[in-house]
């Protein structure tokens, strides 16, 4: 029971660890939104990824309805990001491409990473 104990426990730290990946990328995903004056939530995208998301619960064997109900919560976080980004976003035009985070935090946009490819503010 141990063994299988440290494996759930090795794949939550996994979880956390995707989903602040995730967060990482929304967050881009929100500065563009803000930059570009566009809606916090996208209805298609959402219902997109939610049918994408349980297509693959059903071929991973996960009940579908449960990954619905987690990805709703995730894309509601999401979108609250977005809400603030969009309220208190504003580029510091000094020094390269920063964005002013409400909050305080910087995001850098440039030398790689998350936002420094082709854009698509659309993305939740």
């Amino acid at each position: 029971m141990n063994r299988l104990r440290e494996s759930i426990d090795n794949i939550d730290a996994a979880v956390v660890h995707m989903l602040a990946e995730r967060f990482k990328c929304t967050q881009q995903v929100g500065l563009l939104k803000a930059r570009h004056q566009l809606p916090p939530a996208d209805p298609d995208r959402e219902a997109r990824q939610i049918a994408r998301l349980r297509r693959l619960a059903e071929s991973a064997r996960l009940d579908p309805a449960f990954a619905e109900k987690l990805l709703n919560f995730v894309i509601a976080e999401v979108i609250r990001h977005h809400e603030t980004l969009a309220g208190g976003a504003h580029e510091t035009l000094a020094g390269g491409a920063h964005e002013t985070l409400a909050g305080g935090g910087h995001e850098t946009l440039a030398g790689g990473g998350p936002g420094s490819g082709p854009e698509d503010p659309r993305e939740p």
